[in-house]
């Protein structure tokens, strides 16, 4: 018997709720659903969550990470993840679709600017600094408010969350930036938001140089000197993360997968898939369906 990696809609998840928005302290989240929560799944929707109490485990596209006290996790569309949770938990969930903000103040790519919502797990993970607490808390709290409101005003709950996601992004994102030159980052940001528009058809750094008008000697000294990687890993690595997504839905056989991550044959994406993990597709699935 098949089994596919299920895929939840806010509206699936509870029906009672907005169909764009869904707010709820993690407690009765847990209480609800954790017999969900600990297998692995996707959402169509954005999410978050805050924990400031509890501890376990979350992975996210196949990374683990541990849980601590005041640590919040952003995810985007598509992810794969599952909760390994020790002991009761406390927080707030936040689940909302891009249509929440496709249409405020006419900026339809408004979330987009935020790193943390760019699908990439590695930028979805941060320890709130102490000072932080209680003003994202207190934020939390308000939003929570708002939606119990019998008048709730969604512009209301919208600039709350955009004044959550403004402060951590001033505060933890660009702490870790902070000591790398302004252009470097907006290089690199250009050399990776191509890389999720073309990674199907586009392979060699020298093909993204290309349309960003930098010779590819440039563009992997300067992936190197960021993020520790040639040009030719980052590339490599969302091929290898969407090849694991899609290795998650039984329902693809290897030639499919294969022919829609644009390989030439089936043994040679066996090949690229070995070489960076160090088993097979077939060995893969069996593992994550397991």
């Amino acid at each position: 018997m098949k089994k596919t990696i299920p895929l939840y809609e806010i509206c699936t998840i509870d029906r009672t709720v907005h169909q764009d928005l869904m707010v709820e302290r993690l407690a009765t989240y847990q209480d609800k659903h954790y017999a969900n929560l600990h297998k692995p799944h996707r959402h169509t929707f954005y999410h978050l969550v805050l924990f400031t109490k509890g501890k376990g485990a979350h992975t996210i596209d196949f990374s683990q990470f541990k849980i601590k006290p005041y640590q919040i996790y952003f995810m985007a569309p598509g992810q794969v993840h599952s909760w390994h949770f020790e002991s009761p938990m406390e927080g707030y969930l936040v689940h909302f679709n891009a249509g929440l903000f496709s249409t405020f103040l006419q900026r339809p790519d408004y979330i987009q600017q935020f790193q943390f919502f760019n699908g990439n797990s590695e930028n979805g993970v941060y320890n709130l600094p102490v000072d932080l607490h209680d003003k994202v808390t207190s934020l939390m709290e308000a939003v929570l408010k708002e939606m119990d409101n019998t008048q709730r005003n969604l512009d209301m709950i919208r600039v709350l969350l955009l004044e959550l996601f403004i402060h951590i992004d001033r505060r933890c994102v660009n702490e870790k930036t902070k000591n790398i030159p302004q252009q470097k980052l907006i290089t690199l940001n250009q050399f990776k938001q191509l890389i999720e528009k073309h990674y199907r058809l586009l392979r060699l750094p020298k093909e993204y140089a290309e349309l960003m008008y930098i010779t590819p000697n440039y563009l992997n000294a300067l992936c190197n000197d960021v993020v520790g990687k040639s040009a030719g890993e980052l590339i490599r690595d969302r091929i290898l993360l969407e090849a694991k997504r899609f290795l998650t839905n039984a329902d693809m056989d290897i030639s499919e997968i294969s022919y829609e991550l644009n390989f030439q044959d089936n043994s040679y994406f066996t090949r690229f898939f070995k070489k960076s993990t160090g088993m097979t597709p077939e060995a893969f699935r069996k593992k994550m369906t397991q």
